[in-house]
């Protein structure tokens, strides 16, 4: 039978106080009203302490083992278990070590979880401009066990699959009874669910530092700092949280030619086919006949109701040659906006541009600028990159050019912030749809040579994509910052000049002690992102367009497209693993050759086409540097190769009386790298 469950509202309980007592009624209100729909099934309220009755509150957040409903009625319910964390353009590519969520999950049900859901568990990619918050950056990966590409991330997924498996075999204690605790020492724990015959049991060592030797049930146990062990007969252990014993799998980004000249100067099939490339300026300021007018600077989300990433602020002065806020012909130009991008132009020449950030919206421009005698027109192009959608009063942020904007001198200044502006809402190109193929436009201009490094420009090519089904994506370095179409379809924002700051990054996670956003950081000093997804519901066979607008200029023949595939599969198991979990119960004994090494191609209709790497002693490195050591079988590639070798998975016993014993008195493991194809 399946259940189902319904939410009203999300996480409100983190922002309600602001609100005060109408916060409060609002949350009983919208309550209320969702029992009222008699929808026949329960209702949730995530992250609401006080959610009234009936409604059931529940927890999100990397760790709810120590979350307590406010009602013993209720069950322990973990709605959102964050897998990884979100991008940001600006900031460096977030992960979350395996070993760590799987003892999170293992510790929730030790303390009497009933019920845990992940986010995310697909990684996702934000399409159009739907990116939720400032500078969320296009790619919602998210360090999921299936990442954006529709690819398992292995060994995250594996090891979760374990660990579920694990908690399985204990179902029978625990929905029998609650879990009776016990300490073990400092910072181990022990829950035990027995009822009459019945009986599961959770030992933790929840030092993030030390591991721990401990005694239960008469029996000595090794506990790795920052673990669970699980035992579905109060015994053995089929699984510690620490222990990755499922698979690797490399994947790699694959990047295809373009030229069908090798540089030998022979003829090549081409991996990929890509035309000239067209162009069509975007011209600079008010060009639109729906053009508003008005005294004051005006806010940009209320103006655009967001049908644009783009709001054009527009002025212009007359300049006689003595004003106070001149230098000569030079004034200096001062803007303040809460951006999320501003770029300025005098008399239709580019003058500057700033940006804000994730952490901080706010934008302080500030330069010298040269002004003619007579009319000069003032133009600011405003740029948001995701709005705000969480928060007490999100909907007050705002965005776009909040001023002073403002002229100065040596003698004198001059407010522009009251002047006369005139407003256009979006490119001239969004109006002309030079994003859709399927509508033509004598804008765009055919010639062999294109402007690069051209602010305000659209580029349209045509391409054939890659055969098969393996993912897609366009590595866009090379380009600024713009949005991109295929066939008509937005394919998200890309922003490859934006950058991580140096530091903050590390070699190696550890995942021992609690985790955060900012724990686990890569790529510093590297652009936030540089590969995006197209998907392969966009593509057709034969040709495809590709348009970009790019806001800032660059060089699109730089672009490359590159592929998504699998390269090896790995896995490494020590001879001393707990007890194997598809194999186990209480009633039957271990097989004779203990844990096994399991090895599986990802794809369907592949085999594994050849073994790279095999040792059985006590092999060191990752997958894809593997190397043997002191002790090694010299039987183990011959064994693997006979037991793989073309076949979609196999299983190994890793043992010394399958391998034979290189060296005794030392724990031996088995590490394999594989190819399929």
């Amino acid at each position: 039978m399946q259940r189902f469950t319904a939410k009203i509202e999300n996480e409100y309980g983190n922002i309600d106080s602001a609100y005060g007592a109408p916060g409060k009624a609002y949350m009983r209100w919208a309550a209320g009203m969702a029992v009222s729909l008699d929808t026949g099934v329960p209702w949730v309220m995530c992250q609401q302490a006080d959610a009234p009755d009936p409604l059931i509150n529940t927890c999100n957040g990397f760790y709810c083992d120590q979350f307590t409903p406010n009602s013993a009625a209720k069950p322990k319910m973990w709605t959102e278990n964050w897998s990884g964390w979100f991008l940001s353009f600006g900031g460096a590519v977030p992960y979350r070590p395996v070993e760590d969520l799987a003892f999170a999950v293992a510790r929730f049900y030790q303390r009497g979880g009933t019920f845990q859901n992940y986010y995310m568990y697909h990684g996702g990619t934000n399409l159009d401009r739907s990116s939720g918050g400032p500078f969320i950056a296009t790619s919602y990966d998210y360090d999921a066990p299936i990442d954006e590409y529709g690819l398992v991330r292995q060994p995250k997924w594996g090891h979760l699959r374990d660990v579920h498996k694990a908690i399985k075999l204990c179902e029978p204690a625990l929905i029998a009874t609650d879990p009776s605790y016990t300490s073990l020492g400092p910072n181990v724990e022990a829950a035990v669910y027995k009822v009459g015959s019945v009986c599961a049991a959770f030992l933790a060592n929840i030092d993030g530092q030390s591991d721990k030797t401990v005694t239960f049930n008469g029996k000595m146990y090794r506990l790795p700092a920052w673990s669970v062990s699980i035992l579905p007969d109060c015994k053995n252990v089929v699984l510690n949280t620490a222990q990755i014993n499922s698979q690797t799998t490399g994947s790699e980004m694959r990047y295809l030619e373009s030229s069908n000249v090798a540089s030998d100067g022979s003829f090549v099939t081409p991996e990929l086919a890509v035309s000239d490339w067209s162009y069509a300026i975007e011209p600079v300021g008010i060009t639109k006949d729906n053009a508003l007018t008005k005294a004051g600077l005006m806010e940009q989300i209320n103006t655009t109701a967001d049908a644009s990433d783009f709001l054009w602020y527009s002025t212009s002065i007359t300049v006689k040659g003595d004003e106070p806020y001149l230098n000569g012909s030079q004034s200096n130009l001062a803007v303040n906006s809460l951006g999320h991008v501003l770029q300025v132009y005098i008399n239709g020449k580019i003058a500057g541009s700033a940006q804000g950030s994730a952490s901080s919206s706010l934008i302080s421009w500030q330069k010298p600028i040269e002004l003619v005698p007579g009319k000069n027109k003032i133009d600011l192009l405003s740029a948001t990159v995701g709005l705000s959608n969480y928060g007490a009063f999100f909907d007050l942020v705002g965005a776009g050019i909040t001023g002073p904007v403002k002229l100065s001198g040596l003698n004198g200044a001059l407010d522009l912030s009251s002047a006369e502006w005139t407003y256009q809402i979006g490119l001239r190109g969004e109006d002309l749809h030079l994003y859709d193929p399927s509508e033509a436009s004598p804008e765009w201009v055919s010639a062999n040579a294109y402007p690069i490094n051209h602010p305000l420009i659209w580029y349209k090519t045509k391409f054939t994509p890659p055969a098969g089904d393996d993912p897609v994506a366009i590595d866009f370095t090379g380009m600024g910052k713009g949005e991109a179409w295929v066939n008509g379809q937005s394919i998200g924002r890309y922003w490859p000049t934006n950058l991580a700051p140096q530091s903050g990054c590390v070699n190696s996670c550890n995942y021992r002690g609690a985790y955060s956003s900012s724990k686990c950081l890569k790529k510093c000093g590297q652009p936030s992102q540089t590969l995006y997804h197209v998907p392969r519901s966009f593509l057709q066979p034969g040709s495809n367009d590709l348009v970009l607008f790019e806001h800032f200029g660059g060089d699109p023949s730089k672009i490359s497209f590159v592929m998504r595939q699998t390269g090896s599969v790995c896995a490494q198991v020590s001879e001393a693993h707990p007890a194997q979990i598809d194999s186990w119960s209480s009633q039957q004994p271990m097989q004779r050759y203990g844990p096994a090494l399991r090895l599986e191609c990802p794809k369907e209709g592949q085999v594994i086409s050849s073994v790279k790497f095999a040792s059985f002693g006590t092999p060191s490195g990752t997958c894809g540097s593997y190397s043997h050591g002191e002790c090694s079988s010299t039987q183990a590639l011959s064994i693997v190769q006979e037991a793989c070798i073309g076949v979609s998975s196999c299983s190994v016993p890793v043992s010394s009386n399958y391998f034979g014993n290189p060296c005794t008195g030392v724990t031996k493991s088995l590490a394999v790298e594989a190819a399929c194809s």
